[in-house]
């Protein structure tokens, strides 16, 4: 917005040429969200306690450390997607397909984490939406979203190392709603544990800040041997005010949390983060900064598959985070160490720019 209403005063002022470049915009808009996460945070929280009398409903088959959080308030997400739509509309350029886009998928998967949050806390149980009605939702969003790409961009995935693009044809749209949905639900696994979820998702969003900076500057692109995608370049505005927003949720909710995420901040996160991924053709380097997001979802694939295969569970309880509770490590020292894990798998990403 704010680059459609100053550029065309450019002539009179010259300092608003700084508004034509996506870097400064970017950097406008994490820092624009941070500070509305900050200010609105106390205020929001205040009022879900009041909403919220009795908090997020915790599983009594869980951890007994869990237990002591009862009454804490959740669908802390709701300041994220704020904070996040608020920024990125004010620092973006108001014809960006796709950042509007991502704006819409992101809260659309908000609206289900929030329904399913709701159902939680009025009927007081972890239950909420039912498995089957949250997947058609999201197939349906992911579907529209799918499409929408297949029209804007080729329908190729990028391959890392080789330098090389898979051609994928009408089966991009199937790709492309397989990894929205999962990239959703894996997030939304993670978010077992306070500040688990939010830091690995500024990690990736940080990361595919600077991918989708690349790829939608044609000579960057063409330089890294990746696919360049005109008007990309826009997204970072996007992943910076992620950035910006989670990071300002991130201080009301570290350890111990004052407010959960809930699934209306995972779901749509998740979902965001896949879209980035997909508008840019990097579906597998998703993978390598998400690795944190694939590894709580494969142990609970594992842990499933394990159990009704042979009635027997390779981990104590997953998610993955869960079993290294049980295991009788104290919870602030998962979540730092699965964060540095996070932060390692980032480098290695951006490393696969130059290795191919």
């Amino acid at each position: 917005m704010l680059y459609n209403i100053l550029i065309p005063l450019m002539d009179e002022y010259s300092f608003l040429n700084l508004f034509q470049y996506i870097t400064f915009r970017s950097f406008g808009a994490l820092a624009t969200a941070l500070v509305i996460a900050w200010v609105v945070g106390e205020p929001f929280i205040r009022w879900m306690q009041r909403l919220q009398s009795q908090g997020q409903p915790i599983r009594n088959d869980g951890p007994e450390s869990h237990l002591k959080k009862q009454g804490t308030p959740t669908m802390g997400g709701l300041l994220i997607l704020f904070s996040l739509t608020l920024s990125s509309i004010l620092w973006m350029k108001l014809s960006s397909g796709f950042v509007w886009l991502a704006l819409g998928l992101t809260l659309s998967y908000g609206l289900i984490g929030g329904i399913d949050d709701y159902l939680k806390l009025s009927k007081q149980n972890s239950k909420g939406l039912s498995g089957h009605w949250k997947l058609i939702l999201q197939s349906v969003f992911a579907a529209i979203a799918a499409y929408a790409l297949y029209q804007m961009t080729d329908p190729i995935v990028d391959i890392p190392f080789l330098a090389t693009q898979w051609d994928m044809g009408w089966w991009y749209i199937l790709f492309v709603m397989f990894v929205l949905i999962g990239t959703s639900n894996a997030v939304n696994l993670t978010d077992g544990l306070d500040g688990l979820a939010v830091t690995p998702t500024i990690m990736v969003a940080m990361t595919f800040a600077v991918i989708v900076y690349l790829t939608g500057h044609i000579h960057f692109a063409h330089y890294l041997l990746i696919p360049h995608v005109p008007g990309a370049g826009e997204l970072s505005v996007f992943c910076a005010a992620m950035v910006g927003a989670c990071l300002g949720f991130l201080w009301f909710n570290t350890y111990p949390a004052q407010v959960f995420m809930g699934d209306v901040g995972s779901l749509a996160l998740g979902g965001g983060l896949g879209f980035v991924a997909c508008a840019v053709h990097q579906q597998i380097l998703l993978v390598i900064a998400g690795g944190i997001f694939v590894l709580e979802t494969v142990s609970v694939i594992v842990q499933v598959t394990s159990f009704k295969m042979t009635g027997k569970r390779v981990f104590r309880m997953a998610p993955i985070h869960h079993h290294y509770e049980l295991k009788g490590w104290p919870e602030p020292k998962v979540i730092v160490r699965f964060w540095i894990i996070s932060f390692l798998l980032a480098l290695i990403t951006l490393a696969t720019l130059k290795i191919r």
